[in-house]
């Protein structure tokens, strides 16, 4: 088994990605996620068949990921919430030539330039698509290192396997904080599948082209319908929670990310105090595990959503439980973080205000 590193998260990503066979990378600096275009430059330079390019823009960037994939390679790029936004044309483009590809954002505050703090401002861009067209990425929402070394590979393999772009949604404070993590042994490139699709020279073949323009209404709805019969495979195959103390709870907190570390420390801390609670966190944003939470309203009926947001997720949360129990809010927006004792606050006055008690 290999030896547990002490590594920053954005470099974690770096070494997971290369473990997992990415041979191409393409970014362009923005902070709180330039460890990451550091590390990539550094270990692409000595892994055999590796290519590494600081860009000139962010859209740049993004398209050179396009010709990679067409080309077969396992493709990433990265940035952080304004950069990821001027990727969102490329990102549309892979969705529509069934590329597959890894693109990492480490959020911070925003709207606008906003600034370098962690937050998770960027819910609703991650989880609607983002960019135009009717499409969806693939996202997911790991909240340690250890799951970054994990979820690195799984984004790609999610890529190879459906043919699609997917979205690693991390954070300020996760991608500079520093995690013992173990890091699974690389993968033998050479073993993968066979693409059959790329584009890897016509001697001997008749050519193939992949394209995105269908100036034909008639052949962009037939994609459309592809498309949309592929993700309702991936919103049944893919999703994913951790569940944690919900078996008797009578309120649960759902969080992501980092701030579901946070309202985990919150949790343990109103269970000493006789309170009842769990914590569910989804760990795709999509498919979001809304069948898993549905569940859950069976024997419960109160729920907080917690965001380092204004309350983006609420929305999926309400969609899952389709009025079946209250849902409540509590976030702080713009890069402010919580703490497990301020959370516990807001548990504790909701837990009596709505009488959960009397089921204790």
């Amino acid at each position: 088994m290999s030896e547990k590193v002490l590594m920053r998260g954005t470099q974690v990503i770096g070494e997971a990605a290369i473990r997992a066979g990415c041979r191409f990378y393409a970014g362009y600096p923005i902070t709180p996620q330039n460890e990451l275009t550091e590390c990539m430059a550094r270990s692409m330079d000595a892994t055999p068949g590796g290519t590494f390019v600081q860009a000139e823009s962010e859209i740049a960037a993004i398209n050179m990921v396009i010709g990679a994939a067409m080309a077969g390679a396992r493709a990433m790029t990265s940035s952080s919430s304004p950069g990821i936004s001027l990727k969102q044309e490329g990102i549309s483009f892979l969705a529509a030539q069934e590329l597959p590809a890894v693109i990492v954002n480490t959020m911070r505050g925003g709207p606008g330039l906003g600034n370098i703090a962690p937050s998770q401002g960027d819910y609703f861009q991650a989880t609607r698509g983002g960019g135009h067209g009717d499409y969806r990425t693939i996202v997911i929402a790991p909240n340690s290192g250890q799951e970054i070394a994990d979820m690195t590979r799984t984004a790609f393999e999610y890529a190879d396997k459906y043919r699609n772009p997917v979205l690693i949604l991390a954070d300020g404070m996760m991608g500079q904080m520093m995690e013992p993590v173990i890091f699974p042994e690389p993968i033998d490139i050479s073993s993968l599948p066979p693409k059959t699709w790329s584009l890897r020279g016509a001697a001997g073949r008749p050519s193939k082209v992949i394209l995105s323009l269908l100036l034909n209404p008639a052949k962009q709805e037939e994609l459309n319908w592809k498309l949309d019969r592929k993700y309702k495979i991936i919103a049944r195959e893919i999703p994913k929670a951790e569940k944690y103390m919900t078996d008797d709870a009578h309120l649960a907190v759902i969080a992501y990310g980092t701030a579901a570390r946070i309202a985990k420390g919150a949790v343990r801390r109103v269970r000493e105090m006789g309170l009842k609670v769990g914590l569910f966190r989804p760990i795709t944003l999509w498919p979001y595990p809304s069948r898993e939470l549905h569940e859950l309203s069976r024997h419960m009926r109160n729920f907080l959503v917690f965001e380092m947001n204004m309350g983006q997720m609420v929305e999926d949360v309400k969609l899952s439980l389709e009025g079946r129990s209250d849902v409540h809010f509590y976030g702080r927006p713009g890069g402010t973080i919580s703490t497990p004792d301020e959370i516990a606050k807001i548990i504790n006055t909701l837990y009596h205000r709505q009488n959960l008690e009397k089921d204790s």
